[in-house]
């Protein structure tokens, strides 16, 4: 009888884990339908923030003066990718895209970090109750996530700017960026962060005021494994998951293994193809040269309580969880500082 019941378990978790790979399998098919180009360097993966200390990461990249202005008017519904994203326009006519769902919050913070020590994001902001006049009946993605009186609670807002042209994505492996400083210190944030969706689509390149910029764009599945699991909602903005992960996998004289990014649960060979893509990823955590991540955990140490918990703060979180999150990354910056 035991057995039977274990048996009927592992079913429902294989059929659960078969119809999530599908659907994020789906998820990404559409998302590559576009045809994005790989771009390689050379190009600016990172700027040296001589501002740290001052970087007010409540507001991050687009500073105080760039937050979205309700209010909002919806404009068309985004279905690439795997949550639910819209776009509308502010008060000012400025377009913003819409993501709900369990990536809102997390990546809200986890650009500001980035951001903080140098490195190219969007321009996210956080609305923990935001309302949107001419909302559709029905959307096809996201509607249980608004309420009747139609409100979305934790709506993230990403700046759509006009001064930026789009070029296409970058790969992990582009032999410009190989063994570069500010690429292995990037693979350090994505690290700190459990950032563990490092596919090249989730890249971008743009051109900007004349300079060709290289950032990631999608750092929404952080701060929960540091692979993909099951279920989902172990995978993203799952505090305790983020907690209890290991960071530093392994050491040697030279070299340091992250954790992050690890391979998916088993239960995801039900999709080769993306689970082989995900075993592929792990490598780009390790051998990053000792000195480099000492570098990255210099510029991190230079992050003051106040700004590591604004980072947090802006996401929507509450106090508590402010504190412990922000527990967390000291508590990893200061294993950098250490090495």
């Amino acid at each position: 009888m035991k057995r039977r019941v274990q048996n009927h378990t592992w079913a429902i978790l294989l059929i659960g884990g078969m119809l999530t790979a599908e659907l994020a399998y789906c998820a990404d098919k559409k998302s590559k339908n576009h045809e994005e180009t790989t771009i390689s360097g050379p190009g600016i993966l990172w700027r040296e923030p001589l501002d740290i200390a001052s970087r007010k990461l409540y507001y991050g990249a687009g500073g105080e003066e760039h937050q979205p202005k309700p209010p909002f008017q919806f404009v068309k519904e985004d279905l690439e990718g795997s949550s639910p994203k819209f776009t509308v326009t502010d008060a000012e006519n400025v377009s913003w895209k819409v993501k709900l769902g369990q990536e809102a919050r997390p990546e809200t913070a986890a650009t500001r970090l980035a951001w903080a020590v140098g490195y190219f994001t969007d321009e996210d902001y956080l609305f923990r109750d935001m309302q949107v006049q001419g909302l559709p009946v029905r959307l096809h993605r996201g509607q249980n996530l608004i309420s009747r009186d139609g409100v979305i609670a934790y709506a993230r807002l990403k700046r759509e700017s006009k001064s930026e042209k789009k070029l296409g994505i970058w790969d992990w492996r582009d032999p410009y960026w190989s063994n570069s400083r500010e690429l292995n210190g990037l693979k350090v944030i994505m690290a700190l962060l459990n950032n563990w969706d490092l596919k090249d689509i989730n890249n971008q390149v743009i051109e900007k005021d004349g300079e060709r910029i290289f950032k990631v764009k999608d750092m929404g599945a952080s701060f929960g494994t540091p692979g993909r699991s099951f279920p989902q909602s172990r995978a993203k903005d799952n505090l305790e998951e983020y907690k209890k992960s290991q960071f530093i996998r392994r050491t040697t004289d030279d070299t340091v293994d992250f954790t992050t990014p690890a391979r998916p649960q088993f239960v995801y060979i039900v999709n080769p193809k993306e689970y082989t893509q995900r075993v592929k990823m792990e490598s780009l955590g390790h051998d990053i040269p000792r000195g480099d991540v000492w570098w990255m955990g210099q510029l991190l140490a230079c992050l003051s309580p106040k700004q590591i918990r604004d980072a947090f703060r802006a996401a929507g979180y509450s106090d508590a969880d402010v504190e412990e999150f922000a527990a967390v990354i000291e508590k990893r910056i200061a294993m950098l500082t250490d090495l």
